[in-house]
């Protein structure tokens, strides 16, 4: 019995430091450098944070093609070296940019 509970709060101490140690979507930003080429509402060297989440505004598929082209390197993009998970907040992010 004892073993077990022990077991659970471990499981759950681990837990709750990887959900802490989460990057937020804005440092995952910083961390991979897309300010070098993007910004929140204008246009730099790419659109905006603010166009791109106009351009895809009402798709259903919005976050899975930013995914995708973060994830591969498709319509130019630089591949982004980073989890699924990561991508998706980022991508996220974008989306709910104005």
């Amino acid at each position: 019995m004892k073993l077990t509970i022990r077991t659970l709060a471990a499981v759950a101490g681990l837990a709750w430091i990887g959900t802490s140690l989460a990057a937020t979507p804005e440092e995952l930003i910083a961390s991979n450098k897309c300010n070098k080429c993007h910004t929140a509402t204008t246009t730099k060297k790419a659109p905006s944070f603010a166009a791109i989440a106009e351009k895809y505004k009402g798709k259903p598929d919005a976050q899975a093609t930013l995914v995708n082209t973060l994830k591969t390197g498709a319509n130019k993009h630089d591949k982004l070296a980073a989890s699924d998970a990561d991508l998706k907040a980022i991508a996220a992010f974008v989306l709910s940019a104005k």
